[in-house]
């Protein structure tokens, strides 16, 4: 299966369905924005300190797999200047939307975010990357093309999940509320489902699913040269784990 054809068709479904991370902000957040009043996320709840980012007067940002409407735009409208990275067009399309709306200037460019040719090395000063790598089966190329793109003392501010919580059977998770243990990781869903249960996601077009190791995306961030200076966990209240231990991460590393 070509998994990036398949991710993107299954993202433009979601958008079509209304999935909660393909619902843009609404003007009065951009508008809040431009007062110097705004967050975003990079896991499923907890908002980014603003400590975590550099000044975004000018600064030249990369918001990697991020399409949507919903980090961009806040940015821009902080006065940051804007490329959002997106393998869905259904999700750049959120982002313009935005940005005619609140007159704003954003670059939407649809592709692979394991492959940034289309941009020079050293393009920008800070890569936003919220929770997206699960949809790729293999991450180390990402950490390595975000440190490229980045200038010298550039921030990539990242967040994924943590492993374990694709160790648990999903189905026995999210219909009966159960914690099973079931598979190995790395965990893929090409290869740890059956064809039977992988159906009951692709049959609704929903995307194809990754859980990489921390040591690829934690210790893959520092083979890639990267300088790792926070960090923090998050917990997502409508999955079961929640009620044990935090499945999201997010972290701040720079380019030295």
């Amino acid at each position: 299966m070509d998994v990036r054809e398949y991710n993107r068709r299954a993202w433009d479904r979601q958008v079509a369905t209304g999935n909660k991370w393909t619902v843009p902000v609404g003007p009065e957040v951009t508008a809040a924005a431009r007062r110097g009043e705004w967050s975003v996320v990079l896991t499923p709840t907890r908002p980014v300190p603003r400590d975590w980012f550099p000044s975004l007067a000018g600064l030249d940002v990369l918001c990697l797999a991020s399409g949507g409407g919903q980090q961009g735009p806040v940015l821009a409208a902080a006065g940051a200047r804007v490329t959002v990275f997106d393998n869905s067009p259904a999700q750049l399309a959120r982002d313009r939307s935005v940005a005619e709306r609140d007159w704003l200037t954003l670059t939407t460019i649809e592709g692979d975010m394991r492959d940034l040719s289309a941009f020079g090395n050293g393009s920008f000063g800070l890569v936003f990357h919220p929770c997206s790598n699960g949809f790729v089966p293999d991450v180390r190329p990402v950490w390595r093309e975000c440190f490229r793109v980045l200038k010298p003392d550039g921030v990539l501010l990242a967040g994924f999940t943590n492993p374990v919580l694709y160790a648990f059977d999903d189905v026995a998770a999210t219909d009966r509320g159960e914690l099973v243990v079931r598979h190995p990781i790395p965990y893929s869903d090409l290869t740890s489902l059956t064809d039977e249960e992988r159906t009951r996601y692709t049959s609704k077009d929903e995307p194809l699913c990754f859980g990489h190791t921390l040591e690829d995306q934690i210790g893959g961030q520092l083979d890639a040269g990267f300088r790792m200076t926070a960090f923090f966990e998050d917990r997502d209240p409508t999955h079961p784990l929640a009620k044990y231990l935090p499945a999201f991460i997010a972290t701040r590393a720079v380019k030295p």
